[in-house]
């Protein structure tokens, strides 16, 4: 028995079996409510590996259909040796997604990798990467080498983070992916690899990388699905500043079980496991270009319910989008100007149309990060050469200073919870990330929607009603009959002891609420 072969036998035995009955069709046993089916063009490129029911040959798989059985979920991996248009592992992928199971790769997938023309656009944030990460790198002396990655892993540890990224974009079992250098380096192409070619050690890399993608599946087989909805959060355990402290996501889990919902944390590292899940809840610091909004897109694509949407996402953290919009619809907000790193002259006259001091911020800063509050002439030059490093242009607003900001949690249109987030102490904003030895954020109190000022409350939700239907905090200052927006959040703070201080569970079961609507209007065909 070879390496692999043992390696497989643990496997194989924990395995949710899949077999072929006298009717031609699949069945699996009642307890489980997930499946993976490996597909093969010939049974002898399983040969390597330990005997498993999950294989099927790309004929069985088109030539009999599974039952439609409810409630169960059923992962392909399909191992074709080509996938060219119209062959074999073409239809495989093709009718898995048609019988509604989850396949890697998907047609999407096979369709783009048939030309560089349509994937060279999804390679040029990853080449820039590419540096840095072969800098010290045993090729780094080379002119180009071909990197063979399986479910998105490699041995070269310097590259594990470009593998995976690679992998979210293009899922697939294998993937030949090509290096040049000429003037830094860059990838130069990509395409599918093949089970039947790999060598012995390669083999090993491979079976080991099928275990890791498919060991939640096979080895903790889910038989208590009870639950009406399944529900992951995306969260970073380590990210300073999240949108939900751990106590909140704790109730979102307990909650949710009272619900029907099994709410489930997810991290970055578990992109290629969202097809498991109905819905996707982000409480995770969003931006366009992090892995966010690239789980918003997935999610999206794979029909989950999903908040933040990337259209608010896109939305929401660009404050160019906001003042645009705000102005367009002549609600309230500070006189606010656009700044352009290729007309230097207009720096001079903007501190006399806003007076100082004003606020310069860059379009995508989030928890007041990115802006610089500027005193004078000499300090918005050199504030503006500082942030200008960051982007192209800039937003100067007028300085509008109040004890505290209001914040309203909106909800598919209705507000739902009322804020106040004080100053940080001894400083102008609510996060002061300067302080040292002390909290950087400021005092919060927490009302009932109806204990805020009416005008407040109102205009929060006019300018929420701009973005979108999904949940979002909208950032406010009142200067006695004056009120203005200042931001719009797409991923606002619902955190244990603070956003819930009034509603309690409530206010976590408002939201999972929300995905239970969605979803049972999805479920009749119908659009929220």
């Amino acid at each position: 028995m070879s390496a692999v072969q043992s390696h497989w036998r643990e496997v194989s035995e924990q395995t949710v079996a899949t077999t072929i009955t006298s009717s031609g069709y699949f069945s699996t046993p009642p307890k489980s409510t997930s499946q993976v089916v490996i597909i093969v063009e010939r049974r002898e490129d399983w040969a390597s590996y330990f005997p498993s029911e999950d294989i099927v040959t790309a004929q069985e798989y088109l030539e009999h259909p599974r039952e439609n059985e409810a409630g169960k979920r059923v992962q392909v991996i399909n191992l074709c040796r080509s996938y060219k248009y119209l062959g074999h592992g073409y239809y495989c992928s093709l009718l898995a997604e048609a019988r509604g199971h989850k396949v890697i790769p998907s047609v999407r997938t096979i369709s783009e990798l048939t030309k560089k023309s349509l994937y060279g656009l999804a390679l040029d944030d990853l080449d820039k990467t590419l540096d840095k990460a072969l800098s010290h790198h045993l090729y780094s002396n080379t002119e180009g080498f071909t990197l063979t990655l399986y479910f998105g892993r490699t041995n070269i540890e310097p590259l594990q983070d470009l593998a995976r990224q690679l992998f979210e974009v293009f899922p697939s079992p294998i993937l030949l992916v090509e290096f040049r250098k000429s003037n830094g380096w860059h990838i130069e192409g990509i395409k599918f690899g093949a089970l039947h070619k790999l060598r012995d050690d390669q083999e090993d890399q491979f079976a080991h990388a099928l275990d890791n993608f498919s060991r939640r599946i096979w080895r903790q087989p889910r038989s208590r699905r009870l639950a009406r909805y399944d529900l992951a959060i995306l969260h970073d355990p380590q990210e300073q500043l999240p949108p939900s402290n751990a106590k909140a996501l704790d109730n979102f889990v307990r909650v949710g079980k009272g619900l029907g919902i099994d709410v489930e944390l997810i991290e970055r590292k578990d992109y290629a496991r969202l097809a498991e899940y109905d819905a996707l809840l982000i409480r995770e610091t969003t931006s366009v270009d992090n892995h966010t909004y690239r789980f918003a897109k997935k999610a999206e694509s794979e029909g989950l319910v999903v908040m933040d949407d990337p259209a608010s996402i896109l939305r929401c953290t660009n404050k160019v989008y906001l003042t645009d919009l705000l102005k367009s619809h002549q609600l309230g907000m500070p006189a606010t100007e656009i700044l352009y790193k290729e007309r230097p002259e207009d720096f001079e006259r903007v501190g006399e149309r806003l007076g100082f001091p004003l606020v310069l911020k860059i379009p995508d800063g989030c928890f007041s990060r990115g802006v610089i509050k500027v005193e004078s002439q000499e300090a918005l030059l050199a504030a503006t050469a500082e942030l200008f490093e960051h982007s192209v242009l800039l937003l100067a607003q007028e300085f509008f200073y109040t004890e505290y900001d209001w914040r309203i949690g909106v909800l598919n249109r209705k507000p739902i919870f009322a804020c106040q987030y004080f100053m940080s102490k001894g400083h102008w904003q609510i996060y002061n990330h300067k302080a040292i030895g002390q909290d950087i954020n400021g005092e919060c109190r927490t009302l009932a929607v109806h204990e805020a000022p009416k005008a407040v409350v109102e205009l929060a939700v006019k300018t929420a009603n701009l973005i979108g239907d999904g949940l979002y905090g909208v950032d406010l200052k009142q200067s006695g009959d004056k009120v203005v927006v200042i931001e719009v959040n797409d991923n606002p703070n619902m955190d244990a002891g603070i956003e819930d201080a009034y509603l309690q569970d409530d206010l976590y079961s408002l939201v999972l609420e929300e995905f239970v609507r969605r979803l049972e209007l999805k479920r009749q065909g119908q659009v929220w």
